[in-house]
Order: C-alpha cells, then structure tokens, then sequence
C-alpha cells in the first residue's frame, strides 16, 4: 500500500530532502525515510506538498499530461475586478510556453491562514486582492508570470489543493498521513 503524505511547506523550504543556500529542506519537518514529493514548489511558494514512497503514484500526481486540478491562492498587488481577471481564463503567452486556460475568481483572504515569514511587504497606497487560481499544469512559476502577465504581480502564493488533496487542518509546517 503507497504511503502518501499531505505537509503543508512553509516560505523559504525546498521541495527536496537536502538543505540549500541557507534554505531548510523537508528532512527538518518530516523524519519519515523513502518519501518522495511529487512536483514541486518554489522557495517563495507556500502550501501543499504531496510526498509519496510510490514511484507510479508520484508521477502520476506530478506529470501535467494527467490534468490533476491545482488550486492555487495568489496574494496579488493592486485591485483586479473579475474582468481584469479574464486573460487568466483564456491561453496566455507566457514566452517559453502558452499556458492552458485558468479557472480564476476574486476571492476572500483566507480565514485560516498562517502568518508568514518574513510577512508580505504592504505599502499604503497599494491595495491587496486575493485570488483563486485552479490550473491544469503546474510549470515553473506560472502562476506568478500569469498574474503578473495580466498587470497584477504576486505577492504571496499559496497551494490549497492538488486533486482531492486539500491543506485543510494542516499548520505551516505540519504534515499528515492521507
């Protein structure tokens, strides 16, 4: 039976077992040996990572070509409406690649979140807005080349979710058995 693991990454914390250029690795949160993650998170990403002793299950999770929804919660600079929000719903030219359409809606700031460190600048005379971002790939920072494409740099990026496996009841930090 794959035994698969839900943690919830904290900023700063590599998506491997070794540490970096003064970055943690998950060796210091989770003490479970022959776990793996399948995909990846930045540095600067927070949210759910999902490890995993099965070889077939971590490609399966992470390989693109298997459509499993990513929900994304990206902290953005300014004031989009829903309208603003509308070349994220349709494919964007991001240079290297032309990202499929996004699943984006305005949303609350999260009620259960943690506080980050270091926090997320905040200047007076520039708003915050929160929004929802389900994709069906994940390559190397789209969602904040999408955001910033469409005029709205992100500030904080979180992962809520990948398929049925949400960050639901998890710290920063913490992980859980699913």
């Amino acid at each position: 039976m794959a035994r698969i693991l839900l943690f919830n990454k904290p900023y700063g914390v590599l998506s491997q077992f070794t540490s970096e250029d003064g970055h943690p690795g998950l060796k210091e949160f989770i003490p479970i040996p022959g776990v793996y993650a399948a995909g990846r998170l930045d540095a600067d990403s927070e949210g759910l990572l999902i490890l995993t002793d099965d070889g077939a299950l971590q490609h399966r999770l992470a390989d693109p070509r298997h459509k499993l929804p990513k929900t994304y919660w990206a902290q953005v600079e300014g004031a989009p409406d829903d309208a603003n929000l509308e070349p994220l719903r349709r494919p964007m030219d991001l240079g290297d690649f032309i990202s499929l359409p996004a699943r984006a809606r305005l949303m609350d700031a999260p009620t259960q979140l943690w506080p980050r460190d270091p926090p997320v600048r905040f200047r007076k005379a520039i708003p915050t807005t929160w929004i929802e971002l389900v994709l069906l790939e994940g390559k190397n920072r789209q969602v904040r080349r999408m955001t910033a494409k469409a005029g709205f740099p992100t500030l904080r990026l979180i992962r809520a979710a990948i398929g049925d496996y949400t960050l639901d009841g998890l710290a920063s930090g913490q992980w859980r058995e699913a």
